[in-house]
């Protein structure tokens, strides 16, 4: 095998609850995650062109050696020494710095990508130990159902779910720098935050769209003024429940059937950024 095409799929997160700051400057969380139907793609490739890795991108900002997929090969190629030279193209679809979780999937993937390229066979649980040394979000990637995560994100649960919903996401016209977002937590007043995971999982597993909506937590949407006013649009479109995802800053709705969630997206796309999306579960 010597080339890959794989879709490195976006989350959502149904809830979110940020807990105790750790001493490694971490913070313990507590996340239902949601795959969706948004995407970005990538092709992996070995050559003998050069030795080491070019990543051909189509987002300019996402070039270079920070780039999480760069620092992955790094890991890789120190661990197996049969590792050489690799070309990847990535089409960019996922939004950067939206809460999508588009720079851990596209980690995930790559991993993916190049346990089966080289038969590295690594298992499930090697991946996400190496890929939670690059981004805590990256090991929930490799689960393609609902899941709960604990710890920083490495501990994860999966919840049995076929839960199938629309979803209409916004990405407003301001970014939000994860670091910073846990900063404004850390300095901020104490929150008293809801704690709905275990009637997330509920809803998820009997399939109650009504009660995955009515569930829905973010406890990072305090930190910022302009989410409510998303939220207030989105529902004002047709859905039953609205979140920002992850440290913002997408704001999600989700719609109880296609048609509804159609006619959101063309009244929520002539003023913002919009995507029409399908809960992803494989």
């Amino acid at each position: 095998m010597e080339k890959i095409y794989k879709k490195a799929r976006a989350k959502v997160n149904l809830t979110l609850n940020v807990l105790e700051k750790r001493k490694d400057n971490y913070h313990n969380i507590k996340s239902v995650f949601q795959k969706i139907s948004l995407y970005d793609e990538m092709y992996v490739s070995k050559t003998e062109e050069h030795d080491d890795i070019k990543i051909d991108i189509n987002v300019t900002d996402l070039d270079g050696e920070n780039n999480i997929i760069y620092k992955a090969y790094q890991v890789l190629k120190d661990r197996f020494k049969i590792i050489h030279g690799i070309d990847v193209i990535l089409k960019k679809n996922i939004p950067v710095q939206a809460g999508l979780g588009g720079g851990s999937t596209d980690c995930g993937s790559f991993i993916e990508c190049m346990n089966k390229l080289y038969n590295l066979k690594l298992s499930k649980e090697e991946m996400k130990k190496i890929g939670v040394t690059l981004g805590a979000d990256v090991p929930a990637t490799f689960y393609n159902t609902p899941i709960i995560a604990r710890g920083i994100g490495e501990k994860i649960e999966e919840i049995s779910s076929k839960s199938k919903y629309y979803i209409v996401i916004i990405k407003p016209d301001f970014s939000c720098n994860t670091k910073e977002m846990y900063e404004k937590l850390d300095s901020g007043n104490v929150i008293e935050q809801q704690y709905n995971t275990k009637f997330m999982k509920k809803a998820l597993e009997k399939g109650d769209i009504y009660k995955i909506s009515k569930n829905l937590y973010n406890v990072f949407e305090t930190e910022i003024k302009e989410i409510d006013k998303i939220k207030q649009e989105i529902m004002n479109a047709g859905a039953i429940g609205s979140l920002m995802s992850g440290s913002g800053s997408a704001v999600y709705g989700i719609f109880i059937n296609k048609e509804k969630a159609k006619k959101g997206y063309k009244i929520l796309s002539k003023k913002y950024k919009t995507f029409y999306c399908l809960a992803y579960n494989n």
